[in-house]
């Protein structure tokens, strides 16, 4: 079976990953003065430069259910079947539309896959199914893996401004109050595929510190890992933790990337992250 991959903008693969694997992206959208199509019209720096001008924040958009069914029609002369990759079901509707867009074929498989989390984090899916199915695996090993990058994945971040999240209505408002209130920089997480405070922290260099320190816990446990430092137009701090951590944990793989304009939308600009799971490209 000659299987497809696709995947939305908001995993930010790079041209070069894309191209080398031939992954397909469905581009979501930010909406400012008028639809910005990720990935393609704007990039990071002018977006977070725009930004700063408006009064109110950008709107997202996922990609229309048209769009997606062109893409499935191409890949019906080629693929027998896709795996089709996508951000949180719960920060977005992508996944939802794909997967009732797969019920409307009949001689063409589209396996859905929600990443329950996003940007990287969601590339670690993509590549690792994108490799596979280049070496000939089936739909249900990938799944497989997938169940197994699940299990070590982790990614945690931290934002200037909780309100953001608030006004995205991607965070509770009283969880913001509190942040707010105490004037703290809590590490944020994923948690049944929602964004949620997973420590309050009242410093950003403390909170960076506490995240050193869990991916230390996992470094611990001896299995190799490759580890995404993630930033929102913030590049120069990123490199630096980078060069920190690799001082810390110099066995790691380790990789740079970024919150391009939808998650942008709703971390703000000077987000941090990282993103780690076990390495299952060093066996």
């Amino acid at each position: 079976m000659k299987i497809a991959v696709v995947t939305d903008s908001t995993a930010y693969l790079t041209d070069e990953q894309c191209e080398m694997y031939s992954i397909y992206r469905l581009p979501l959208s930010v909406i400012m003065e008028k639809e910005i199509i990720e990935e393609t019209n704007i990039n990071p720096i002018t977006f977070f430069e725009k930004v700063k001008t408006m009064e109110a924040l950008p709107t997202s958009s996922q990609p229309p259910i048209g769009q997606a069914s062109v893409l499935f029609n191409e890949l019906f002369k080629t693929y027998d079947a896709v795996i089709s990759i996508h951000l949180s079901s719960e920060l977005s509707g992508t996944y939802n539309t794909i997967k009732s867009l797969a019920a409307i074929y009949e001689d063409f498989k589209i396996y859905p896959y929600d990443s329950g989390i996003s940007c990287s984090a969601q590339g670690y899916f993509v590549l690792e199914a994108a490799r596979m199915a280049k070496e000939g695996f089936t739909v249900e090993e990938i799944f497989q893996t997938f169940e197994k990058i699940q299990q070590t994945l982790q990614a945690y971040f931290v934002v200037d401004d909780l309100n953001h999240l608030v006004r995205g209505g991607r965070l509770s408002n009283g969880s913001a109050m509190i942040g707010s209130l105490l004037k703290i920089k809590p590490i944020l997480h994923f948690e049944d595929k929602k964004i949620m405070i997973f420590e309050k922290i009242r410093t950003k260099k403390k909170a960076l510190k506490r995240i050193e320190q869990l991916l230390g816990e996992d470094v611990a446990k001896g299995y190799p890992i490759v580890t995404t430092i993630i930033h929102a137009n913030a590049e120069q701090e990123a490199l630096a933790w980078m060069e920190d951590l690799k001082q810390q944990y110099p066995t790691l793989r380790y990789e740079i990337s970024y919150f391009g304009p939808v998650i942008g939308t709703h971390l703000g600009e000077g987000a941090l992250g990282m993103t780690w799971a076990e390495d299952l490209t060093s066996k």
